[in-house]
């Protein structure tokens, strides 16, 4: 029994979904417009190509999952919205690599044969080409958290030595932002920018904390608007809240330290043991067949 009806279903299951997805951008769903853009568009010189352009990747999104969509927004968000990344073009992405992951795995299968091996490389290679933007979003948006979370504990020394040298909160985390550098202090600067333009302090922090999955700045946050609410003097928050980080920091990297001894366990095992016993006992062995073959 050949495979080859199997890899042709499966073929053909893919270029159904495709193809579904192709109707759902060449016939968006009509929304209501939003109120003036309409106006916008139609004094715009590219009017047309705008409007269907964002009608199309609109579509796209609003066939996707709600709970996916969601998802890869807070991912794009945690990453600090980085110049063309969007819930839109990812998606678009997706469905351009996966399409051609489809035609080169169709392409490969008719050169190789539709035997197990090409088609578990086959099938291997088109989920990774379709998961590949997935992959690079969240990547991008675990590094910027991880650099927000390392960065911490000095950015509130600075801002405590700022508040005990006499500064305010307000000046003292400027002057922070100001010396630092790296997403914490691009995200103070926009907690910054959100109080110059009207927005309370507390109405701020809750935006920044919902532009970051780190729980040592949440928690800083936290701390800060209820000193805020209840009148604690901040240089004593901020100097409990930079020991606190600094111990955590230290915490961590100990952690760090004493995984590194099970995470070397199976490179050892199942690399560099075996190339030892292969150089080792090589010899031996040959040694011991040619002493059989001389009796």
């Amino acid at each position: 029994m050949t495979v080859l009806p199997y890899v042709a279903l499966g073929v053909a299951i893919l270029t159904a979904v495709a193809f579904a997805f192709a109707v759902f951008l060449l016939f968006p769903s009509r929304k209501p417009a939003v109120e003036g853009a309409t106006d916008d568009l139609i004094h715009a010189p590219h009017a047309p190509a705008v409007q269907a352009g964002r009608t199309s990747t609109g579509s796209l999104v609003a066939a996707a999952p709600a709970g996916y969509v969601g998802w890869l927004d807070r991912q794009v968000i945690y990453a600090g919205r980085p110049s063309g990344w969007s819930v839109a073009r990812i998606l678009v992405w997706k469905l351009v690599l996966g399409a051609v992951a489809v035609l080169l795995s169709f392409s490969f299968l008719r050169v190789l044969g539709p035997t197990p091996f090409p088609v578990i490389l086959a099938v291997a290679g088109t989920l990774m080409m379709f998961f590949l933007p997935d992959v690079l979003i969240n990547s991008r948006a675990h590094d910027r958290q991880e650099a927000i979370t390392l960065a911490l504990p000095d950015t509130l020394d600075q801002m405590t030595i700022a508040v005990e040298a006499g500064l305010g909160f307000d000046s003292a985390m400027a002057k922070a932002a100001r010396n630092g550098e790296g997403p914490l202090a691009e995200e103070l600067i926009r907690v910054l920018q959100d109080m110059a333009i009207g927005r309370t302090r507390r109405d701020s922090f809750v935006e920044l904390e919902k532009r970051t999955n780190s729980e040592d700045l949440r928690r800083f946050i936290r701390a800060i608007m209820q000193a805020d609410t209840y009148g604690v003097a901040i240089g004593d928050v901020l100097r409990v809240q930079a020991a606190e980080m600094r111990l955590k920091r230290r915490q961590r990297a100990e952690e760090r330290a004493q995984k590194v001894t099970v995470k070397i366990l199976f490179p050892l095992v199942f690399c560099l043991l075996p190339v030892m016993f292969i150089v080792i006992l090589t010899p031996a062995v040959i040694g011991i067949i040619d002493q059989f073959n001389t009796r």
